[in-house]
């Protein structure tokens, strides 16, 4: 059955005997899927690095808009692949999507196998990559109609970080395979994949499943777009998410270029993704059980301090603190992504007697959030880019970046965690904000 009609999951036996199943394999393939965007989203990470070596000679400047582009245009994609969800169906826009991602793999293979392929192709094949950017939030706001209210931090925790460990994958498995045999073979960095996402479309085709209970009521999606809330979310996402995939983007090209004598580790740039990614269901599972809210705050307070660390290592040149800085970095905004996205279900619920409604609200949120914060990684990589061409230290760029941290810091006491918001909303500490 490719669409189910009655879908009732807080109900545990309901859930026991039905929904868990059924959601499992959902959650199953969603991950695989999404992990495939997220592979495919972030390949040119790592092979700008080596596009000098097979004699593509870009400046500083063009590279990071290699790295930019598929970041932007994936950030864009995630708020009509949330609206997809209800339109489609789960089942049907996990294939459409999954099965996409074989056009930026096949222009890539073309462009770094073409002797003299133009800037501007390249720029079209970053622009295609972004595709697996948009995969994310079709797939977050697919999973979170499966999972009951107490379940949905730990789910959505997982399904992410699944995804998110597509980054780390890439960064691991490329530098391997386009070293294999003599020479660098940057095609392969592309074919790899294709065999893995023709698997993943018919998987999801076969085997997943659309509820008719996310499907719009047309009300629903205008209600989020007009609560403050929705766009409160948005802004502390970009200061988590927009970390872990603005710093998974520019984190090789940032070992390459800030030190030179340790160029040789941009092949362990993939532990940061890794760590980060892994972090993430452990933020949500923390928000579950302590109140998203309370780990957000903590989470910006040390990524303020991770910050500070690597401005001192670029001061100092001691690579060893930059490079643990940065992994400080990549894990507390996996935690904050975890439990900034477990406080967007709390949150709407606390506002809709409708429980259909706030779901369908919520589910809305994380695609409109899943975007801008996607949005904050291209404003990472912008003033690295700045930072680099204008003063050739990244200092500007993490001071500004410290500054942001600042600001989410104080939105999130201001809105979730002021007495005043206690007294006027119980309900919102209750439901775990």
């Amino acid at each position: 059955m490719s669409w189910i009609d009655h879908w009732e999951p807080e109900k545990p036996e309901f859930w026991e005997s039905t929904g868990k199943r059924i959601a499992r394999k959902n959650l199953a393939l969603s991950i695989f899927a999404e992990n495939l965007g997220f592979s495919v989203w972030v390949l040119m990470s790592i092979v700008v690095v080596s596009l000098g070596s097979v004699g593509f000679d870009f400046s500083v400047g063009q590279q990071f808009w290699l790295l930019i582009v598929p970041n932007l245009v994936g950030a864009v994609l995630r708020v009509p692949y949330t609206f997809a969800v209800p339109r489609f169906g789960g089942r049907v826009w996990t294939t459409i999507s999954a099965g996409l991602l074989l056009i930026p793999c096949t222009m890539l293979a073309h462009a770094v196998s073409t002797p003299g392929t133009p800037y501007w192709f390249f720029l079209l094949t970053s622009a295609a990559m972004g595709l697996g950017g948009g995969n994310f939030s079709s797939s977050m706001a697919n999973i979170s109609f499966f999972y009951p209210e107490g379940k949905k931090g730990l789910a959505l925790g997982m399904n992410a970080a699944g995804g998110n460990l597509g980054v780390a994958i890439t960064q691991l498995v490329v530098p391997v395979v386009i070293a294999v045999g003599t020479g660098i073979h940057l095609a392969y960095a592309a074919l790899i994949w294709m065999p893995f996402i023709v698997v993943a479309t018919i998987c999801a085709w076969l085997f997943m499943n659309s509820l008719t209970q996310a499907k719009p009521d047309g009300q629903s999606y205008k209600r989020a777009l007009s609560n403050k809330h929705t766009w409160v979310m948005s802004f502390l996402y970009i200061g988590t998410f927009g970390s872990f995939i603005g710093y998974s983007f520019a984190f090789p090209s940032l070992i390459k270029l800030s030190f030179v004598d340790h160029k040789g580790w941009v092949s362990l740039a993939f532990l940061g993704a890794l760590i980060g990614s892994v972090a993430r269901p452990a933020g949500g599972w923390l928000a579950d059980r302590v109140g998203g809210a309370k780990v957000t705050l903590a989470t910006f307070i040390g990524l303020g301090v991770g910050t500070v660390g690597v401005i001192v290592s670029v001061d100092t040149k001691s690579f060893g603190l930059f490079f643990g800085s940065f992994i400080l970095l990549f894990v507390l905004a996996g935690v904050g992504n975890g439990s900034t996205y477990r406080m967007i279900p709390a949150i709407f619920r606390t506002q809709s007697d409708d429980d259909k409604s706030a779901k369908r609200q919520a589910a809305a949120v994380v695609g409109i959030a899943g975007a801008i914060g996607a949005a904050g990684g291209v404003l990472v990589n912008l003033v690295f880019k700045f930072s680099l061409e204008g003063s050739k230290t990244l200092t500007p760029a993490l001071t500004a970046i410290l500054v942001f941290y600042t600001l989410c810091l104080g939105t999130t006491w201001w809105f979730y965690l002021r007495r005043k918001v206690f007294v006027t909303r119980p309900s919102l500490a209750y439901a775990g904000v």
